[in-house]
């Protein structure tokens, strides 16, 4: 059996799709781009975070440790009621 493309008009995209890639122009439009979003570059300052919470983890040890540390059962029982009504 003899199969053609009589009646089918052979398409073929990728054929038909023709770059300049020597040009300037077109060399821009089909390099990959990225664009960060101005939150996520002010967080990326953020670099002092982990080291200001490892100071107040340290601190919070010691104070443990020594028996200084004094827990507001107030202030306890007011932010669980609020996380628990809300």
């Amino acid at each position: 059996m003899k199969i053609s493309n009589y009646g089918v008009n052979a398409v073929n995209a990728y054929k038909n799709q023709v770059r300049n890639v020597k040009s300037a122009n077109n060399k821009s439009s089909f390099a990959d781009k990225i664009e960060i979003s101005k939150a996520a570059q002010n967080m990326q300052g953020v670099t002092t975070y982990s080291s200001e919470r490892t100071e107040r983890v340290q601190q919070l040890k010691s104070e443990i440790d020594s028996g200084e540390y004094k827990v507001n059962a107030r202030k306890v029982a007011e932010d669980m009621l609020k996380y628990y009504r809300f």
